[in-house]
């Protein structure tokens, strides 16, 4: 799948990860990794060519927001796109947290077409096939 956007998703708890990869398949990107904590994710971000991370605000070890101020503080990978995910609105919305590290957030419980769908529009996908 060359020269298709390359996303991350990082969730500790299995079952929205996976409903996570179902949803950016369905965007038709490639998934990067997915995994279950934010070292990880900062790690797969790192590794370069992502363009999109989507982060779990909170998470065990370096949390969502922890790896948002590190991939906004790397001059490498300053540019990647953040979607941010949260159960919890007031996190999303305490303390300019989304609006400052994130570029878009989306609430859980979401479905996943709404996910696909936020996902191809920060991308700048058109609608799928």
């Amino acid at each position: 799948m060359s020269g298709a956007k390359r996303v991350v998703i990082a969730d500790d708890d299995a079952d929205i990860r996976g409903l996570m990869v179902i949803a950016a398949n369905r965007a038709g990107v490639e998934i990067a990794a997915a995994v279950d904590n934010g070292q990880a994710a900062l790690d797969a971000v790192n590794e370069g060519g992502v363009d999109l991370a989507v982060l779990d605000i909170s998470m065990p070890g370096l949390n969502g927001v922890e790896v948002a101020e590190a991939i906004r503080g790397d001059a490498l990978t300053k540019d990647t796109l953040i979607l941010m995910v949260s159960a919890s609105v007031q996190l999303l919305t305490d303390h300019g947290v989304v609006a400052n590290r994130s570029d878009s957030f989306i609430i859980k419980p979401f479905s996943p077409r709404v996910l696909s769908d936020r996902i191809r529009s920060m991308l700048g996908l058109g609608e799928p096939a």
